[in-house]
């Protein structure tokens, strides 16, 4: 189990895919067909389970391109005439598909992450929703809860803001920023590799891992840059959970630290 302790922590921000709404498989999902739509005749096909994790999983959508073919040793252009392959036709095609399984199948909030959520709030925590996701509103909306976050920070905040994508913390500092609450008195539940490693750089106070299935246990033992993981041996996250059900909250944030 792990403890939210609201005397010393006055605020959380979780990340949305994967923690709070069941999304994360479906973003992996159109990934895979994406890649392997442009990796036949030239790699192995895409591995949900090893590629996704390490290289596409939380980054924003073009570094994630970016990143996954550069580890095959391939390139691509930014932009080039239609039909051929690019980094943005790439994203096109992967973001038409997850926007078509929304409108086919609507997203489903964990319940255990609904329940947390409302502790908090009940308890006086302010909370944020933070992803690299252009489509995090949407998704919030459609999960009906919206309305349990204080702020969100997205996809289209980081563009118009000019802030790079995890595993700098520059998103999750937004957040922190626009909650009014510094790093160290915050909470950051996260359930990307580079997330773990943006909210152990950004000094957060706690940090949450929930590995739902278990998946990046092979993955967390190779960070992007150890030097900046306090406990390098068991990777970024303070204590890891395989759902929010086994995250408790004790105390009440101060009415002066809110």
């Amino acid at each position: 189990m792990a403890a939210i302790d609201l005397t010393s922590i006055s605020a959380a921000i979780l990340d949305t895919d994967g923690v709070v709404t069941d999304t994360a498989r479906a973003h992996a999902a159109a990934w895979k067909h994406v890649f392997d739509r442009f990796l036949h005749g030239r790699s192995e096909p895409f591995d949900i389970r090893d590629d996704y994790l390490r290289h596409v999983d939380g980054r924003p959508r073009l570094d994630g391109i970016r990143t996954f073919l550069a580890s095959r040793g391939l390139s691509l252009p930014e932009e080039a005439p239609p039909g051929t392959p690019s980094v943005r036709s790439l994203a096109a095609e992967k973001d038409a598909l997850f926007t078509a399984h929304l409108r086919r199948h609507g997203v489903a909030a964990y319940p255990g992450g609904v329940a947390l959520l409302r502790e908090l709030r009940r308890r006086g925590a302010r909370i944020a929703a933070v992803s690299a996701s252009r489509n995090c509103r949407r998704i919030l909306t459609a999960a009906a809860v919206g309305h349990l976050f204080d702020e969100v920070v997205d996809g289209d905040d980081a563009a118009r803001l000019g802030l790079p994508g995890r595993p700098d913390p520059a998103l999750l500092l937004e957040a922190a920023r626009r909650l009014g609450v510094p790093p160290e008195r915050t909470v950051v539940l996260e359930s990307t590799l580079p997330g773990l490693e943006a909210a152990r750089r950004g000094g957060f106070g706690l940090v949450i891992d929930v590995d739902r299935d278990g998946g990046r246990a092979a993955a967390r033992d190779v960070p992007a840059d150890r030097a900046a993981w306090t406990t390098p041996e068991s990777g970024p996250a303070d204590v890891v959970v395989s759902a929010l059900d086994e995250v408790s909250v004790t105390g009440r944030v101060p009415v002066t630290a809110r």
